[in-house]
């Protein structure tokens, strides 16, 4: 939630999303880190998306693009990995190109097999003021439904 302290001004946000997903860690973790995959399920409902650059390893870094397909507008951002565990757990950065949208945002997303597939924490901290908590919540939701699809489909060979 985003409130405003006693002297410092508006703080950042923080979501925190919790599933279960029909398919193993592995197949999870690697979504994550694909670009294509990324590119299919990452951009919530009426956007596209784009991998720019990706280099998933401990200290290096991604750029994706979302375009809104109604307007043309593209939000940029992009950040570092800092933690990389396989199956386990991702921990990235996250800096909006946008001047307007300043601050870094520091996301953790878990992994952990459960009997029916794997259970997925994702926290995403420092979302920049002016973005409203809910909006995060709803686009992460999206994000996650299409993520779903994607990771829980049994497709032969």
């Amino acid at each position: 939630m985003t409130t405003t302290g006693p002297t410092t001004g508006p703080t950042t946000g923080t979501v925190t999303l919790h599933r279960v997903l029909r398919a193993p860690p592995e197949r999870v973790y690697r979504a994550f880190l694909d670009p294509d995959a990324m590119a299919k399920w990452l951009p919530p409902h009426g956007f596209t998306g784009r991998v720019l650059s990706m280099d998933a390893r401990v200290g290096g870094s991604y750029r994706m693009q979302f375009t809104n397909l109604g307007s043309g507008a593209i939000h940029a951002f992009g950040g570092e990995y800092v933690e990389l565990v396989p199956g386990e757990r991702i921990v990235h950065t996250d800096r909006f190109a946008d001047p307007n949208l300043p601050g870094e945002m520091r996301t953790t997303v878990t992994f952990k097999a459960v009997s029916v597939g794997t259970e997925l924490a994702v926290v995403q901290a420092g979302i920049p003021a002016v973005i409203p908590t809910e909006a995060c919540y709803l686009g992460w939701q999206e994000s996650l439904q299409l993520l779903a699809l994607l990771v829980e489909a049994e497709i032969p060979g």
